[in-house]
């Protein structure tokens, strides 16, 4: 008999989601169903990020566009809740997600490795992360940047002192998983216990 061949929601992808250009780099490593769509993945790409998915996105994987098709698309854009990513993502496929086109904050996503579905887990399921991700409508990775440093040193930086109050409250080191896994178990409506760190 021909052994069978696992289903997508079996197979658990392992993706590290780097904001590019971060420095140091902002990331999160996150385990999530290969019967998601990339819909599905958005929704958690603005938890992993704490965004507040005001703005247009888009994936790109392979040359093709993904997202919410629009008329005034001037290239193809395939559906995004119509592709999984067990179809569109193999292992070791690297990608990028965009969003928010006016600041561009572009992540690079890296199918770690696909694993199968541990029966006592909750996913997606955040498993390491490092720094906070910038604030919405900040004025993009350059802007951010330069803001943090004048958090650090508001003396030499009188020309933004009166930008800082949109970081108030704001530590740039700060990542709070066990926040992270509250709302993405919040995005399922599973209030199981998702909140165990993995190493690596």
């Amino acid at each position: 008999m021909t052994e069978r061949s696992p289903r997508p929601q079996e197979m658990i992808y392992q993706l590290k989601v780097t904001l590019r250009d971060s420095k140091p780099p902002i990331w999160r490593r996150v385990l999530v169903p290969g019967d998601h769509t990339l819909g599905d993945l958005h929704r958690v790409i603005q938890v992993l990020m704490d965004w507040d998915g005001d703005h247009l996105h888009e994936f790109r994987i392979a040359g093709e566009r993904y997202g919410v098709p629009s008329p005034e698309d001037w290239e193809p854009v395939g559906e995004e809740e119509e592709f999984s990513l067990g179809e569109v993502a193999p292992a070791k496929t690297r990608f990028s997600y965009t969003y928010d086109f006016g600041d561009s904050w572009e992540h690079v996503i890296l199918v770690e490795k696909i694993v199968p579905r541990e029966p006592d887990r909750t996913y997606p399921l955040c498993v390491k992360g490092s720094r906070a991700a910038p604030p919405d409508d900040i004025g993009g990775m350059w802007s951010y940047m330069y803001l943090v440093d004048a958090l650090k040193h508001p003396d030499e930086y009188e020309d933004v002192a009166d930008r800082l109050e949109w970081l108030e409250g704001h530590d740039p080191e700060a990542f709070d998983m066990e926040r992270v896994n509250r709302r993405l178990r919040a995005l399922t409506g599973d209030g199981g216990d998702g909140s165990r760190e993995e190493a690596g």
